[in-house]
């Protein structure tokens, strides 16, 4: 590149846009970013609500797969504040009962053998059925689920015959857990995907949490390493559309009216609001953005719920196939910067946090009405050690629009980083990398946009 620093437009500084513009900071470009919101951190949002409490956009745990996302917190000096949980996943069921899938230190695939053997509630030949189900995975690896993006899990698993309770009690709430929407919708693809991931590499399945908020281990340090080194982050700035000459892109008007211009834009919009911005006429001049239209976000409901009493000790996230809470986590159990309420200490007691799914029936009820069916859920997983139990606080999160539906034969409308326009690029879960919509596909997209802008930039 020349001395002469050029300049980035960033759109929207969710993880995103956070991660590109520190690539980009480090690489030498002036970047601005600019987000409508008046918080950084998109879907992995975090903030103080007026008690002094921390509100979450979701259940964030941290999958051992995600590689790029851990070199990111090295970078910059947080991956000591990851805290990592035993490689176990555990799910409660109405009635109190309960089952966890264990791991052995072996080289895969033995690391999974006790999930086999001894779950202590699918029976051996419900696992053996299950296993010879994975045997095209096993042959194939990573190039077999591609091939079943035109079905439905649903669909899949009745077509291998492994067993409805394998469905119900251990698939359902994964597929819940994973995007938010059950198995009669999700594609084949991602949970043979996870599933490959998951057999092929040890850790891959283990999860951590963060021992506070993301806001302070993970979005503000992200803003003081870049803002340190000359990039300039705007909030309560909402783009409007994106100016295309026919050609390229010659600049970006806001909702104000001001039209701002750069030398590349990288757009790090979730899938809802990309689609917003991109004018009629780019999406008329090139297939690549039309097909965009075809990708749409999940609805999504977080709850948090402070009981007077602990109702479980479990120290790591948990799973659940009855009721409304697919996964969960005891924050008071797993995440120690959150055992406080109102700015009190807050020890010995539950504080749940849950997602709620599916939601989209759910998003129009009220506060009081999923916190009911939120509790309830609660009480039928643990009717002996919930009994009693007060609820001390409460608090509902509902996105309408969140991580992109993996739905069947989506994924050819996925996009790259790079695209036909040789100034314009993408970030977000929903373009193509290897995690789908999640905080490690947040950071791989965003290296891999880097990647392709440093390289045009090179040419010019």
């Amino acid at each position: 590149m020349s001395s002469e620093k050029k300049s980035v437009l960033i759109f929207g500084g969710g993880l995103a846009g956070l991660t590109a513009a520190k690539r980009l900071t480090d690489k030498g470009f002036q970047v601005k970013v600019l987000e409508k919101r008046e918080i950084f951190g998109g879907k992995v949002s975090s903030w103080k609500d007026e008690e002094g409490d921390w509100i979450e956009s979701g259940t964030h745990c941290f999958f051992g797969a995600y590689s790029v996302l851990y070199d990111l917190l090295k970078e910059i000096r947080t991956d000591h504040a990851v805290l990592w949980k035993d490689h176990q996943l555990t799910y409660t069921l109405a009635g109190g009962g309960s089952f966890t899938f264990n791991t052995w230190e072996l080289p895969s695939p033995l690391h999974l053998l006790p999930a086999i053997v001894k779950n202590g509630y699918f029976s051996f030949g419900e696992m053996a059925a299950f296993a010879k189900s994975l045997i095209p995975l096993a042959l194939k690896k990573e190039k077999y689920p591609p091939t079943q993006d035109h079905l439905t899990f649903a669909a899949w698993a009745h077509q291998k015959k492994f067993g409805n309770r394998l469905m119900e009690k251990m698939f359902r709430p994964m597929a819940l857990a994973l995007k938010f929407i059950p198995p009669e919708e999700i594609s084949a693809k991602i949970i043979l995907d996870v599933t490959e991931t998951f057999y092929r590499l040890p850790d891959a399945s283990r999860m951590g949490f963060l021992k506070g908020s993301p806001q302070e281990y993970l979005h503000q340090p992200l803003l003081d390493y870049s803002s340190s080194r000359g990039a300039q982050f705007k909030t309560k700035v909402a783009v409007e559309e994106l100016l295309f000459d026919g050609t390229e892109i010659k600049g970006v008007q806001l909702r104000n009216g001001e039209i701002l211009t750069a030398d590349y834009y990288l757009c790090a919009l979730p899938i809802h609001d990309l689609n917003k911005v991109l004018p009629d006429s780019l999406k008329r001049h090139d297939k690549f953005f039309s097909k965009l239209d075809n990708l749409e976000g999940v609805p999504v409901i977080s709850v948090q719920i402070w009981y007077d009493k602990e109702i479980t000790s479990a120290d790591n996230v948990l799973f659940s196939p009855d009721g409304v809470i697919p996964v969960y986590a005891n924050l008071a159990r797993t995440t120690p910067e959150y055992r406080t309420l109102r700015g009190e200490p807050f020890s010995g007691k539950t504080r749940f946090e849950f997602c709620v799914a599916p939601a989209k029936n759910l998003m129009g009820l009220s506060k009081e009405e999923i916190i009911r069916l939120v509790d309830e859920s609660v009480r039928s997983c643990y009717p002996e050690t919930a009994k009693n139990a007060g609820i001390l606080k409460s608090t509902l999160v509902k996105i309408p629009h969140s991580v992109y539906a993996p739905l069947p034969g989506m994924e050819q409308h996925r996009p790259t980083q790079k695209t036909p326009l040789r100034n314009l690029f993408l970030a977000g879960g929903f373009s193509q990398q290897l995690y789908y919509d999640s905080m490690g596909g947040a950071v791989m997209s965003a290296n891999l946009a880097v990647d392709a802008l440093v390289n045009e930039a090179g040419k010019n």
